[in-house]
C-alpha cells in the first residue's frame, strides 16, 4: 500500500505540474538541423579469453584482415579468436559538428563472446546511410557492469547488466560534417517534438505576439516562421531568440504501462467516467517434497524415495466498488488505491476499464 499512496502522490504532483509554459526551443527542432545515424563494423580485442569462439568465421576473417593490414600473412584457420570479438559500432552525429569534433558511440557483440570487458576497439570507419565514412571510432570499452565466475559442471556465475554491449565516450573522430540549412528563402520550419494541433497553434500565437504575422501553424507537427527583414544574414539570433519565447503545450491523455516494472505513468489530461470495479485474485500453490522410506536394520528390502505433493487454493472475495467520475488524475490515483490493489493488479484495472470504454486515455503498453 505503500508503494500505491507513493504512486497517487507522484501521479498528483505531475497532473498539477503539467500545465506550466515551456521554452519553445524544448518544444521544437528546427528543420534541416537534425542529428544522423552512423553505423560501423569493428574488432574488439584483450579480451582475456572471453571472446569469440573459432567457431565464429566473421572473428576468424576480421583478425586475419587486421594483421594483413599490416603485412602479415595468416591462415585464419591457425588463428585463437579468445581475445577478440566482432562487434557493430553505431553512434549519432549532430548537425553542427565539424571535423575534430569527439562523439560518443556505442558497441554491442556479434558473436558469441562472454563480455567485452577491457577490450579495445581497433580503428573502425563508421558510415552514414549514403555510404559516406563521416567519422572514425577507436579506444577502450566501458560495459558498466561486469560477469564474473567459472561455467560448466559445478561452476556459478555472476553477471550484472548486458556485459556484450558497451560505450566508448568521445570514442569516435568526426572526419566530416553534415551540411546543414536552417532556412530557405528566408523561412523557418519549425518540427514539434511531440506533435498536437493545439500546441502548434499556441506556440504560433505566441511567435506573433512578439513577430506579428510572421508565423502560421501549417499542420499538427510544423510551424512556418518567415525571418524578418531586420534579421536579414542573422538566422542564428533570430532562432535563438524564438527559442526563448515561452508557450503552453498541450497533452492528449496517456497512460504508460510497464509490465516489467510495473511501473505506471499518467498524465493531468486523464479522465475516467463513472464505472463499477470488481476485482478478485485466485492464487494456486503447489508444494512437491520427496521423504525417504528405510526398511528396518534386520529386514530385507530397499530404501524407498516417495513423492509428497500439497496443493493449496485462495481466492480472494471479490466486490464491486463503484468508481465515481473521477475530473483529475489526482482523484483517478486516490480511486484506485482505496480498492487496496498491487501496482501489477493496477495493470489489468486500466486496460479492462479501456475496454469497458469508461478510462478517456490512450493506454500505452511497454
Amino acid at each position: 500500500m505503500r508503494l500505491l499512496l507513493f504512486i497517487g502522490s507522484f501521479l498528483a504532483v505531475l497532473g498539477s505540474t503539467l500545465c506550466t509554459a515551456a521554452r519553445i526551443k524544448d518544444l521544437v527542432l528546427v528543420e534541416g538541423g537534425r542529428d544522423n545515424q552512423l553505423v560501423g563494423y569493428g574488432l574488439v580485442v584483450g579480451l582475456a579469453g572471453d571472446g569469440d569462439s573459432t567457431s565464429s568465421i566473421a572473428t576468424l576473417r576480421s583478425v586475419a584482415n587486421a594483421l594483413q593490414r599490416f603485412g602479415m600473412q595468416v591462415n585464419q584457420n591457425e588463428i585463437k579468436a579468445a581475445n577478440s570479438a566482432v562487434v557493430m559500432v553505431t553512434a549519432d552525429i549532430g548537425p553542427y559538428l565539424k571535423s575534430g569534433n569527439k562523439i560518443d558511440v556505442t558497441l554491442a557483440s556479434l558473436g558469441d563472446a562472454k563480455s567485452l570487458q577491457g577490450g579495445i576497439l581497433l580503428q573502425t570507419p563508421l558510415i552514414g546511410a549514403d555510404g559516406e565514412v563521416y567519422a572514425v571510432a577507436q579506444g577502450p570499452v566501458a560495459i558498466g557492469g561486469f560477469l564474473g565466475g567459472s561455467a560448466g559442471p559445478g561452476g556459478a556465475t555472476v553477471q550484472k547488466n548486458h556485459p556484450t554491449v558497451g560505450i566508448i565516450s568521445n570514442g569516435a573522430l568526426v572526419e566530416k560534417e553534415i551540411a546543414s540549412t536552417i532556412s530557405k528563402n528566408g523561412i523557418l520550419q519549425l518540427l514539434l517534438r511531440e506533435p498536437d494541433y493545439t500546441t502548434a497553434a499556441r506556440l504560433a500565437e505566441s511567435i506573433n505576439v512578439r513577430f506579428p504575422g510572421l508565423a502560421s501553424a501549417t499542420d499538427a507537427g510544423t510551424i512556418t516562421v518567415t525571418v524578418p527583414e531586420e534579421y536579414s544574414g542573422k538566422v542564428v539570433a533570430f532562432v535563438s531568440e524564438v527559442g526563448a519565447l515561452q508557450a503552453t503545450p498541450d497533452t492528449v491523455a496517456r497512460i504508460v504501462l510497464n509490465e516489467r516494472t510495473g511501473t505506471i505513468v499518467a498524465n493531468g489530461n486523464v479522465r475516467l467516467s463513472q464505472a463499477a470495479i470488481s476485482h478478485g485474485a485466485l492464487t494456486i500453490r503447489i508444494a512437491s517434497n520427496l521423504a525417504a522410506s528405510q526398511p528396518n536394520p534386520l529386514a530385507s528390502g530397499q530404501t524407498v524415495i516417495l513423492p509428497s505433493t500439497q496443493t493449496d487454493v485462495t481466492e480472494m472475495r471479490g466486490g464491486f466498488k463503484v468508481v465515481e467520475e473521477a475530473p483529475s488524475v489526482e482523484e483517478l490515483a486516490t480511486a484506485l488505491n482505496a480498492l487496496g490493489v498491487s501496482t501489477r493488479e493496477m495493470l489489468a484495472i486500466f486496460q479492462t476499464l479501456k475496454k469497458a470504454g469508461a478510462l478517456q486515455a490512450e493506454l500505452i503498453i511497454e
